[in-house]
């Protein structure tokens, strides 16, 4: 099982990498959005991929649209993982293509509990 992490934030892609190991997934990762498209395009077999909202180059909102567009990866789960706390940023989230939203800062528990939502193993 493959996933990727996108944040500008190391320390949160270390964090989250983590996660995802414990739960047996190979990580992937990237700093941006653009960063993000290129290395989805070289694994393809991604089932997840967890995306900080803020980030330079290109943001996580746009990345959700970016990936929406493309056939190969429209069965891609996105988790949006971002300090945006604003309703209506979670909902245009959501609109965009997310699947769901994690706000900031999270706990494994959280992650976790969002991935058996949209049917992933998240862990006992």
């Amino acid at each position: 099982m493959k996933a990727m992490v996108v944040d500008d934030s190391k320390v949160a892609r270390f964090v989250l990498t983590r996660m995802l190991n414990e739960l047996g997934y190979d990580v992937v990762e990237a700093v941006d959005g653009a960063q993000a498209l290129t290395t989805l395009a070289e694994n393809q077999d991604c089932l997840l991929a967890l995306v900080d909202w803020n980030m330079p180059v290109m943001n996580g909102l746009e990345l959700v649209q970016a990936i929406r567009q493309q056939e190969a990866l429209k069965e891609l789960k996105i988790i949006m993982v971002s300090t945006e706390t604003e309703m209506e940023q979670v909902v245009r989230a959501i609109e965009a293509g997310a699947n769901e939203y994690i706000m900031k800062p999270f706990t494994k528990d959280i992650v976790f509990d969002k991935m058996r939502i949209i049917g992933l193993d998240g862990g006992a």
